[in-house]
């Protein structure tokens, strides 16, 4: 394997739209969702670790979630867990994540990728990541994203407009779009020009300092001053000083719909982001009815299209619903029709509003 090349895993997230399942004190990406005996995070280290040296693998989390992750990942140096002490969207995870590496190998390339996406294809994913390495390995100053090719036009992902085709499946990025509604989405995926926004991205480490420099120097600035603790024990003394005065901002707003060198590569290896309750009912094994049973036991009349999960032995009986999810667990159900759980944030809210953090 190349020393030079990083992985950086974000498993910071709370993963609300997973509610009641996903919860603050343990978010889905440290969950077990298909009863394999690993976790979401488990199972992202485990594919990455064939390609990139384990010991060069960076998890970035929240530092609630440290002894999870130790826990679930014990051969994981603690040096290698960096632990943000307050939520500021990905630029400011990017940018220490990318002044730490730098500290380590200034020549590094660097995967960034979240922890709790799901990969059916796991050999057209290694024979991608391989490939935006070596892309930018060969273009120092480029900024790749990886764009899926969409199968449905989904509201719920961004999109990526291909332009000029560099080499093989790689081009220039043209124009990045946030959620469309479903006519907008429609003509997207009807141009053929137009992919999902993976969420992951690649590039050299001085590339992405330069680009954090030009586009995002509020968050830059926070980075350099702490420049010389990058690696050393003085480091996560002075993020958690220093880390909150970091704008809260995502990579995409702030570095990648204004840099110039921003690429794309379009791959197709069975991606879901595993984003929502809908998300796993489309990739679960249905019954004859479409019906998607999660790790229960459950008696369905004349019902059609659902998802439903319990934890525990609970036994359910339902009749007469059609495209609803229904999760129960110990504390709380859940019950809505699936073309609801958008809303599903707005709901935890309204929880946390009228109960505190109990159910959160």
């Amino acid at each position: 394997m190349d020393n030079n090349r990083f992985c950086v895993i974000m498993c910071g997230g709370v993963g609300s739209r997973f509610w009641p399942y996903s919860r603050e004190h343990m978010p889905k990406q440290f969950i077990d969702f298909f009863g394999t005996g690993q976790s979401l995070l488990q199972m992202t280290v485990e594919r990455l670790s064939a390609i990139v040296p384990r010991e060069n693998i960076i998890l970035m989390t929240n530092e609630l979630y440290a002894d999870i992750i130790r826990e679930q990942l014990p051969d994981i140096k603690p040096d290698r867990i960096l632990l943000e002490p307050a939520r500021r969207n990905t630029a400011p995870c990017v940018a220490w994540a990318a002044w730490h590496i730098a500290a380590l190998n200034s020549n590094a390339t660097v995967m960034v990728a979240p922890s709790d996406h799901l990969i059916l294809k796991p050999t057209a994913y290694a024979d991608a990541v391989r490939a935006a390495f070596d892309f930018v390995d060969g273009h120092r100053n480029a900024l790749l994203t990886l764009g899926i090719n969409p199968s449905r036009p989904e509201t719920g992902y961004g999109y990526i407009q291909a332009g000029e085709v560099i080499c093989d499946n790689f081009h220039r990025v043209k124009t990045f779009t946030e959620k469309p509604n479903e006519e907008l989405a429609r003509v997207f995926v009807g141009s053929g020009e137009f992919f999902w926004n993976s969420g992951m991205f690649f590039w050299s480490v001085q590339a992405i300092i330069d680009a954090m420099r030009e586009y995002a120097p509020d968050v830059a600035l926070v980075m350099d001053r702490g420049g010389e603790m990058m690696g050393t024990a003085a480091e996560q003394h002075y993020i958690d000083v220093n880390y909150e005065a970091c704008p809260n901002i995502s990579i995409d707003y702030a570095v990648m719909e204004k840099a110039r060198e921003v690429c794309v590569q379009t791959v197709d290896f069975g991606w879901s982001d595993l984003g929502t309750w809908g998300a796993l009912y489309d990739v679960s094994p249905k019954d004859r009815d479409a019906n998607v049973l999660h790790g229960t036991r459950a008696v369905l009349h004349d019902c059609h299209d659902n998802i439903v999960a319990v934890r525990g032995e609970k036994l359910i009986i339902a009749a007469g619903l059609h495209d609803y999810i229904i999760a129960d667990t110990p504390d709380a159900l859940l019950i809505i029709p699936k073309d609801e759980e958008q809303k599903l944030r707005i709901y935890v809210n309204d929880v946390r509003s009228k109960f505190g953090s109990r159910f959160s």
